[in-house]
């Protein structure tokens, strides 16, 4: 059984102040995530991430469709109980220490305090502040307050993580210290449904995300199968070739750039890479390497996000 289910999420937001009219942020999202998944939802700003995670956390109520977590309704208690959750923007009582801070969301969820205690001394040192436990948190960096967001999303021990970009304000080392985490997680058997921005992360990590776009859901999937069937496209490496040389491969090469050592070249089928052959051995060069290009994440997601904006101007026409 799926651990979350979205079924044709919509919800539409006021503006104005005199004509009020509805501005639509989530347009009939379908989703599921199973259970011990790592998924990534992603989406350019205002495309209805963030107005997907507070409709699931009940902060807002949705205008059409519903919202299933671990089976539940999202407004049941018992099931509230058993998930974790950092907005985008956390705040904290500044005037708390980090500890006291995680031994106080220790007691919201009815941990007795012996267990809040320790749990928050072995959250802090997870995620890389227990020299700064006792800390006053409006001494804290922004990087250091997600990492505390980060250990109160975790301090009942979840088992369903909703991280909405819980990259934000980290360093790289922070952000590798949190995608680490996030395996350990993954390897206990959690799930985990995080937005972000940083698709190298998201890439690293995923087993599948979903693109959304202008509160629409453009794309699904697990990654390898959705950016495998994306390209075909090879790449060779020549060494000891020259200018003459680049200008015969740039007539059936899709791109043959200079290099130190010769060049590399982008060929759009597999038989072309014979006639690069002979054309590097006549000019007394030699092929270093061959390899499939695969489209990256950030490629899929400029395309499909630029490809969205084109249709839209084009409905609008």
């Amino acid at each position: 059984m799926p651990v979350i289910e979205i079924e044709n999420l919509t919800h539409d937001y006021q503006t104005g102040f005199w004509r009020k009219r509805n501005l639509r942020a989530l347009n009939g999202l379908n989703l599921q995530v199973d259970a011990g998944e790592v998924f990534g939802f992603l989406g350019p700003n205002g495309a209805g991430k963030t107005t997907t995670f507070k409709i699931l956390m009940r902060m807002l109520r949705p205008t059409a469709g519903e919202a299933r977590i671990l089976g539940r309704p999202v407004d049941d208690l018992q099931m509230r109980a058993r998930i974790g959750y950092l907005p985008e923007r956390p705040y904290f009582y500044h005037y708390l220490t980090a500890r006291e801070f995680l031994v106080y969301c220790g007691a919201l969820c009815d941990l007795p305090h012996g267990v809040a205690a320790r749990r928050a001394s072995d959250l802090l040192e997870r995620v890389g502040l227990s020299d700064s436990a006792d800390r006053s948190l409006r001494k804290f960096s922004k990087g250091m307050l997600q990492r505390v967001g980060l250990a109160q999303a975790l301090v009942n021990d979840p088992e369903v993580l909703f991280l909405d970009e819980p990259m934000s304000d980290l360093d790289p080392l922070g952000r590798r210290e949190v995608r680490e985490l996030i395996a350990g997680l993954r390897a206990r058997g959690k799930t985990i449904f995080f937005s972000s921005h940083i698709l190298t992360d998201v890439e690293a990590m995923c087993d599948r995300v979903a693109i959304l776009n202008r509160g629409r859901l453009i794309e699904a999937g697990r990654l390898s199968e959705i950016l495998k069937s994306r390209s075909n496209v090879i790449e060779a490496v020549v060494s000891g070739v020259g200018e003459e040389v680049l200008a015969k491969l740039r007539e059936f090469a899709l791109e043959a750039q200079p290099t130190p050592e010769g060049a590399r070249v982008r060929l759009a089928q597999d038989h072309d890479l014979s006639r690069l052959l002979e054309i590097a051995h006549n000019a007394g060069g030699r092929l270093v390497s061959v390899n499939p290009v695969r489209e990256s994440l950030e490629d899929l997601f400029v395309r499909e996000i630029g490809a969205g904006a084109e249709i839209e101007k084009l409905t609008r026409a």
